[in-house]
């Protein structure tokens, strides 16, 4: 074979080998690309999840849906979740001044015993900065006189037994700041919980619809408590940290101003070093309140609907979920106490850096300029006391953020718009009779979208009033209107001839009972639960109105009668006995309006007859509004209300409507299903 041969063969043998290369070479490079790509999408999936969680479960139930009835013009919860209030306001921090000046009005009350904490804060100081100062007198003249001259013992002991009174001063004046600004912080921390209780009692239903309550509870316990730990400890800190750095410094000037200048060289350092900490924290903090909120959300969402996870199967999601946040909590967690607990090792080590430069700075002096063995002694000392308020500042700044994020979490549930206040010139009708009127009423639970299209009726006492129609068509909202849990955009609502704006909020209310599908027991006795209704009724009262609920009976079997104690939201009841004391709590009101949502949709036909014996008795002489999915229970109304999309489409009773043979007809007769 040629030479020219060969050298062309091992040519096309390189090239072939360099095009295998490339080609593994970019295989592997589109290999990798796919993963990354694929990781990517993993997290990204995995954090919007996160984020589509935490709006629900920290801050609010989703805005979108997801209540009770399903979406339409009556709203998807079962006051209607669609509302026109926002939910509680999240994101940044917000001015941390405003937020402290905030917390400090809890203190004013306090402020003799704050006079009284600081000046043992003041005491403990000076004993201690007076302590370590005797050092100098005590080696310069009892243990290394300057003149040379041998030690003296006895002065030595008599100097020891100052110091020591000294210090025991500073104890006592320790315990008794202690103990006074522990009781100042539960004031303050009681007088907070009174105002967020007494606030979550003015705000309006939709508030209730549009937050969840896990997240609520976990700002009435966790937040508050973090505020109460930076009360109680934090805020003597401070300022002790701050009166130890006055004092120490004036000290150490007073004892060498050259080495005080090199202490204050590395405080810029230090400084820098621990703002940079702190920014980060602070954002680390925040994130973490919101995800111990989402996670009690979710807790306190999953246990109460147990029954309902066990019955679908549901309880791998259940787990995936939790644990999807529950990791979030768990990484919040660790930036948070990371970025917090960074802090004060960072500090620490500036402060050892300090403390050696100026102990070899200090033998320098003594050796070159004369500087006495007492004073360097005195002054290192200092060195690391004035460090040490230094640190120990920098540590609380974690516990600060945690607890203003707690204290803004707490103060905007506090800023939340209350229910409107009655007119000045409302009215409280006395009796009340109970002719109600709708006339014209459109109403949206947000502004653009108009849920109750031009309601008009009149009901008058003795009268029963069904509302039929599909989920969503408005019949729970008409409702609500009437009760004014929500203001209407147009129209007007009357109640004796008084528009319903004009009276007294107390007044309308206390005249209107309602009985839910969803009972609600208090624990409590069964005599109690039911005199909620009516907090002044007798036992007598109490009695005849479980007689008129058909409750008396069952109640009597019960092992203590109306004295068993009920918990758990009756649980130790079924579905219809919590119906009938329900129904019983109604009955003791003696209101002249009543409203029944689907009280017996949950029950069975034999207890929904049983019930029904019970609410007959209940409307008897009362206006009644009923809503009802089984066509069979308002059989017997005055008049029936047909609604679909917010409208009336149809009304009158049983036999008109049956005659028309419109809608009413259709699901009356099974040729159509309520939706």
């Amino acid at each position: 074979m040629s030479s020219r041969n060969m050298n062309s063969e091992n040519t096309n043998t390189a090239a072939n080998t360099l095009s295998a290369a490339g080609t593994n070479t970019a295989g592997a490079a589109a290999g990798a690309g796919m993963q990354t790509a694929s990781v990517a999408n993993k997290t990204a999936d995995k954090a919007a999840r996160v984020a589509s969680l935490k709006r629900r479960y920290s801050k609010y139930a989703s805005s979108a849906g997801g209540g009770m009835r399903g979406p339409g013009p009556g709203g998807p919860g079962r006051r209607g979740r669609n509302a026109a209030q926002q939910p509680i306001a999240k994101g940044a921090m917000k001015d941390s001044g405003k937020t402290i000046r905030r917390i400090f009005g809890y203190l004013d009350e306090d402020k003799p015993k704050m006079l009284i904490a600081f000046a043992c804060v003041l005491v403990s100081t000076v004993t201690n900065l007076a302590g370590s100062y005797m050092l100098r007198p005590i080696i310069n003249t009892y243990i290394a006189p300057l003149d040379g001259s041998r030690g003296d013992a006895a002065g030595l002991f008599r100097s020891l037994l100052v110091m020591a009174a000294i210090y025991l001063a500073g104890v006592a004046a320790n315990y008794l700041q202690a103990r006074t600004m522990l009781n100042i912080a539960q004031n303050a921390l009681q007088r907070i919980r009174d105002d967020l209780f007494t606030k979550m009692q003015e705000l309006p239903v939709r508030f209730y619809d549009n937050n969840n309550n896990g997240d609520l509870m976990s700002r009435f316990t966790n937040d508050v408590d973090v505020l109460g730990q930076m009360l109680s400890n934090t805020l003597v800190q401070l300022f002790s940290g701050a009166l130890s750095i006055i004092g120490t410094l004036a000290l150490m000037i007073y004892t060498n101003i050259w080495l005080t200048l090199v202490t204050l060289l590395m405080m810029p350092l230090m400084l820098k070093a621990g703002g940079a900490v702190a920014m980060r924290s602070r954002k680390y903090f925040k994130s973490l309140q919101e995800s111990l909120g989402a996670v009690n959300g979710y807790v306190e969402e999953t246990v109460s609907g147990q029954k309902v996870v066990k019955v679908f199967c549901h309880e791998d999601v259940a787990k995936e979920e939790f644990n999807i946040l529950n990791d979030d909590l768990r990484e919040n967690q660790i930036k948070a106490q990371f970025f917090g607990g960074l802090m004060g090792p960072v500090m620490n080590c500036l402060s050892q850096v300090n403390y050696s430069l100026t102990a070899a700075i200090g033998g320098v002096l003594c050796v070159l300029r004369g500087f006495d063995i007492g004073g360097l002694t005195v002054f290192l000392n200092y060195s690391r006391q004035f460090s040490r308020p230094v640190n120990e500042i920098s540590q609380q700044v974690s516990q600060v953020f945690s607890a203003l994020a707690g204290a803004e979490r707490v103060f905007a549930v506090m800023d939340e718009k209350p229910e409107p206040a009655d007119d000045a010139d409302a009215v409280a009708l006395a009796p009340m009779q109970g002719h109600v009127i709708l006339d014209h009423v459109y109403f949206g639970y947000n502004p653009d979208k108009t849920i109750l299209k031009d309601i008009s009726l009149y009901a008058k006492p003795g009268q029963k009033i069904a509302f039929v129609g599909s989920t969503g068509a408005g019949k729970t909202t008409i409702t609500n209107l009437i009760n004014r849990f929500y203001d209407i955009q147009s129209g007007t609502i009357t109640i004796d001839g008084v528009d319903i704006k004009h009276l007294k909020m107390d007044n309308l209310r206390e005249n209107i009972a309602m009985v839910l599908q969803d009972t609600h027991l208090f624990t409590g006795t069964v005599r109690e639960n039911i005199r909620y209704g009516r907090l002044d009724a007798t036992d007598e009262e109490v009695v005849q109105a479980a007689k008129t609920a058909s409750a008396h009976s069952f109640i009597m079997r019960l092992p203590k009668g109306y004295d068993t104690e009920l918990t758990g939201d009756g649980a130790n009841l079924s579905q219809g006995q919590r119906q009938l004391l329900n129904i019983a709590r109604a009955a003791i009101s003696k209101a002249p309006i009543l409203i029944l949502d689907e009280a017996t949709s949950s029950v069975d036909t034999r207890t929904e007859r049983h019930i029904e014996h019970g609410m007959d008795r209940l409307m008897k002489d009362r206006t009644t509004f009923v809503i009802a999915h089984r066509l069979s229970t308002v059989r017997n109304a005055n008049a029936i209300m047909v609604l679909e999309k917010g409208e009336i489409i149809e009304r009158g009773d049983h036999d008109d409507l049956l005659a028309q043979k419109g809608r009413y007809y259709e699901l009356y007769t099974g040729l159509s299903e309520l939706d």
